[in-house]
């Protein structure tokens, strides 16, 4: 007996390491999606008509600077719109009359929650709903209008015959 664990310990430790860094992956997943987590912010919720590129765990931002994260997302079949909740800090106040945008990091970067706080008086509460959003914006569609646009101001070329020389 005492053979065979001499002949097989290196297929043991291989196993071991495998099973390891099998659980640091699930480890590391579980952490970057925010997988469990409870929620100890405010959850707000809003509505919007495109919420292109938003996942569960996308930042929500106030002045480029992370408030909060995407907690639930769903379809309203009643309006097709899509109704997010965000978790926002609890010690962030923001007016009844904020807004949120769905905005990007950049041409290649990833989408974020931007949200910008209105002047009310009066703060969202707890489950309160965020009531002025704005979607994601079309890349393809506005990539497209620049590249179609009509050529309207670009001088007229003249006739080859016109430059040609005299003889």
């Amino acid at each position: 007996m005492a053979g065979t664990l001499k002949d097989h310990l290196a297929d043991a430790l291989i196993g071991l390491f495998v099973v390891l860094l099998a659980a640091g992956f699930v480890a590391f997943a579980w952490a970057r999606t925010g997988a469990g987590e409870g929620s100890d912010g405010v959850v707000l919720s809003a509505r919007f008509p495109n919420i292109g590129g938003v996942t569960l765990g996308t930042d929500v931002k106030v002045a480029g600077v992370k408030v909060g994260k995407v907690v639930g997302l769903e379809l309203d079949p009643t309006s097709y719109q899509a109704v997010l909740r965000l978790s926002v800090d609890r010690g962030l106040k923001l007016p009844i009359d904020s807004s949120a945008a769905v905005s990007s990091e950049g041409l290649l970067g990833g989408n974020y929650i931007a949200l910008t706080p209105g002047a009310e008086a009066d703060m969202l509460k707890d489950g309160g709903e965020i009531i002025e959003t704005s979607g994601a914006p079309d890349m393809m569609g506005l990539i497209g209008s620049v590249v179609n646009r009509p050529g309207g101001d670009a001088p007229a070329s003249e006739p080859a015959a016109a430059n040609a020389p005299a003889k």
